[in-house]
């Protein structure tokens, strides 16, 4: 399955970065801007992948429906917008990871559902991102994850078909997403959701524990 391999897609949030220390910093600070007592980061942490639904109900146990939560949100966005680099950085080992999958010839590219008014500034600013040859964030097409759009203009981009090009994420919504795909679909682990999803049930190909563990798929070890 992974033999034929031409392209590999990754998520963003947790599969390449850690982010969570900006993220859980632009919704503390609504806390504390409030007179709130602030939060450490192990509060925020699990909940990273679920972008500003995730931080605010952290913060202020809101959820989508509460009538408060579209103001917070514009204000966390702000937040984050203002610190989004402060903080953030490659996993260890994913800047190997990406060399040695660019040295056999592979393409390479990511696949999120963080906004590109967020996406864009933030792989500039990163030097891993130097070299990827396609972006799509989670409004470059009508659809995010789990519909699989995306995942297909990304592969439009590489021009590569989608049954060549893996997907690699740490949320059942990636997964979700490649398989509706075609593609073959790797689990990050030791991403945000790993300690406590049913990674088991979310029937990827296979699942890794580390960014080390995906050149074994690939067979680059």
């Amino acid at each position: 399955m992974f033999q034929n391999i031409d392209a590999v897609l990754f998520d963003l949030d947790g599969t390449l970065i850690d982010s969570a220390p900006d993220l859980g910093a632009a919704a503390d600070k609504m806390r504390t801007d409030r007179g709130l007592a602030s939060l450490p980061l192990e509060h925020y942490r699990p909940m990273a992948g679920a972008g500003a639904r995730g931080m605010l109900g952290v913060a202020f146990g809101l959820t989508p429906q509460d009538a408060a939560f579209e103001a917070l949100r514009e204000e966390f966005f702000s937040n984050y917008e203002a610190c989004m680099t402060e903080r953030t950085y490659v996993f260890e080992g994913v800047a190997d990871l990406i060399a040695k999958i660019s040295q056999a010839g592979l393409k390479w590219g990511v696949v999120t559902n963080k906004s590109a008014r967020f996406t864009m500034p933030l792989t500039s600013a990163m030097p891993l991102f130097r070299t990827a040859q396609a972006i799509v964030s989670g409004d470059t097409t009508p659809h995010s994850k789990p519909h699989p759009a995306p995942l297909l203009e990304a592969a439009r981009q590489l021009d590569v078909a989608p049954g060549k090009c893996m997907y690699v994420g740490d949320d059942e919504r990636d997964i979700v997403a490649g398989r509706a795909a075609g593609m073959p679909t790797v689990a990050a682990a030791y991403g945000y959701l790993g300690a406590t999803a049913d990674i088991g049930g979310w029937n990827a190909d296979a699942t890794i524990v580390s960014p080390a563990a995906l050149l074994q798929l690939l067979r680059m070890a």
